[in-house]
């Protein structure tokens, strides 16, 4: 994290969190949901504005962290504002030398491969599930007809709760209040 955010923490402890504000695609693009745009639904069926801007996107990449709900976040000063994700918390990229990478670039290193009904090739790392870039399958492929990995088959419905994420806090938090009644 961001010296500057944990200053900004220290400074403002008590700044309410943002829901459905912010979204994570299973490219590992980021997308701003307005107002208009969430009133159009919950994502991805309403993605909202593609995040261009380098710096703003690398700055979200170093401040990304996840609650002990499982929740996912981008911790923006002194305020959490809320993920909604595609798919899984975090994109991997896989290099050519096999090397993998989190679509914020950070370097790790994956102990398991599994892959869903749907044929979408997930890697864990240090308990974080995320999904391969669709454009490094290929490569992934290949690394395992070498015998780099073996995949293990996983229900794509069963990711959420095994590997402990919430895909969407925005829908969780507006579920709270029904649940409790």
């Amino acid at each position: 994290m961001d010296d500057i955010v944990k200053q900004a923490l220290a400074k403002w402890p008590n700044v309410p969190d943002c829901y459905g504000w912010l979204a994570l695609d299973a490219r590992g693009r980021w997308f701003l949901r307005d107002q208009a745009t969430q009133a159009c639904g919950f994502f991805p069926s309403s993605k909202g504005s593609l995040l261009q801007h380098g710096k703003l996107i690398d700055f979200i990449g170093r401040n990304y962290e996840v609650d002990a709900r499982g929740c996912w976040y981008f911790q923006n000063g002194p305020q959490r504002v809320y993920v909604e994700l595609e798919d899984t918390p975090v994109v991997w990229r896989v290099d050519e030398d096999g090397s993998v990478r989190t679509h914020t670039g950070r370097s790790v290193q994956p102990q398991r491969c599994l892959v869903d009904e749907q044929g979408h090739v997930y890697l864990v790392a240090d308990g974080v599930l995320g999904l391969v870039h669709t454009q490094d399958v290929m490569r992934m492929a290949a690394l395992i007809e070498a015998g780099r990995w073996e995949p293990h088959e996983v229900c794509s419905a069963a990711l959420e709760a095994q590997f402990r994420f919430v895909r969407s806090p925005q829908q969780l938090v507006a579920d709270a209040p029904a649940a409790a009644a």
